[in-house]
């Protein structure tokens, strides 16, 4: 009796000490692995995040142009997301800030952290009670980091995929590395979520603005997969969006570069394949938009409805006569 009563006292004083410490509502369980950095060339900064937990990217990456970028996990702490970007903000450097947001924190122990600063300063930190493997591994303007991994060689792979894929896009760099942790073990329990978060090397006073890239997997059973797609899909609506500038300025050679580069990236997306049709249609290539519209018409005759609508908006800028041929 009296070792199965100690039993009980030692179940509830460890409930209440995970309690105390970060086993919370506000403070999720996120066992991960996550890669923060920053571009030396165009600044720009940046965290990746794979988990075995729903909706990883609304608890572990942080981020504000020109100031820097927050990992959180383990057992999150959220406000270190929060406080780390305010300090670093306030001009502290993020090891400096860390170490502050450390020393306040009675279940650090129980944390995994990691901050960079828009100079390229940066600092991890994983407590002795992260359930293992467990570790955080600094590089020039990166950090990896990575808790309840299914092997120890996580970290290191990461790393120096991170490092070789020097000269690609951030964004492109940051899933590369979240990739080759999967390759290497991954989280011990699995996949379930993902997220990829950008933001630009200086503040632009438009916050709005500055989150250049924003992706999240909040649950899927190959979540990096689902976020390599969201990425390239991403990279083919910059070349929609180079398109629309193009047609400003009334460049239309350069406007069809644009749209082709997007078109040959999602061959079946349709919202691409028709904003290039009525740019084709305003330049008065009616037959040659015709020829696309009507293949989207058959896949989904909503797009016909739509074209109707354009003229009276000035979005779609031909004569009654065009206007039939593009819609018959």
């Amino acid at each position: 009796m009296k070792s199965f009563l100690s039993s009980i006292a030692y179940i509830f004083f460890c409930t209440l000490t995970c309690t105390a410490q970060g086993f919370k509502k506000d403070n999720p369980l996120a066992h991960t692995f996550s890669i923060i950095a920053r571009d030396p060339n165009t600044g720009e900064m940046g965290v990746g995040v794979q988990s075995h937990w729903f909706s990883v990217g609304t608890a572990v990456p942080w981020a504000e142009a020109g100031v820097g970028v927050v990992a959180t996990q383990s057992f999150v702490n959220k406000s270190y997301g929060i406080k780390g970007l305010a300090l670093m903000k306030s001009g502290i450097s993020a090891p400096a800030a860390l170490k502050i947001l450390m020393d306040e924190d009675e279940g650090r122990e129980l944390r995994q952290v990691a901050m960079l600063d828009s100079n390229g300063h940066v600092m991890s930190f994983t407590g002795n009670k992260c359930i293992d493997y467990a570790f955080s591994t600094i590089g020039d303007n990166f950090s990896v980091q990575s808790n309840m991994m299914l092997t120890n060689t996580v970290n290191t792979s990461m790393a120096n995929a991170y490092m070789k894929s020097s000269g690609k896009p951030l964004a492109e760099r940051i899933l590369i590395a979240l990739q080759a942790g999967q390759l290497a073990g991954g989280d011990i329990r699995g996949k379930q979520s993902a997220a990829i978060l950008i933001v630009a090397a200086h503040s632009s006073k438009k916050p709005w603005d500055d989150r250049l890239i924003d992706l999240r997997v909040d649950d899927n059973i190959a979540p990096l997969k689902e976020l390599d797609r969201l990425l390239r899909l991403y990279r083919a609506y910059e070349h929609m969006n180079n398109g629309d500038l193009a047609i400003e300025k009334n460049d239309i050679s350069l406007a069809m570069k644009e749209y082709g580069e997007a078109m040959n990236m999602f061959p079946l997306n349709l919202e691409m394949q028709y904003w290039t049709a009525i740019t084709l249609a305003n330049n008065k290539k009616i037959k040659e938009a015709s020829v696309i519209l009507h293949k989207i018409y058959l896949k989904d005759d909503n797009w016909r409805a739509l074209t109707n609508r354009l003229p009276k908006v000035n979005l779609l800028t031909v004569t009654p006569a065009e206007l039939k041929i593009l819609t018959k």
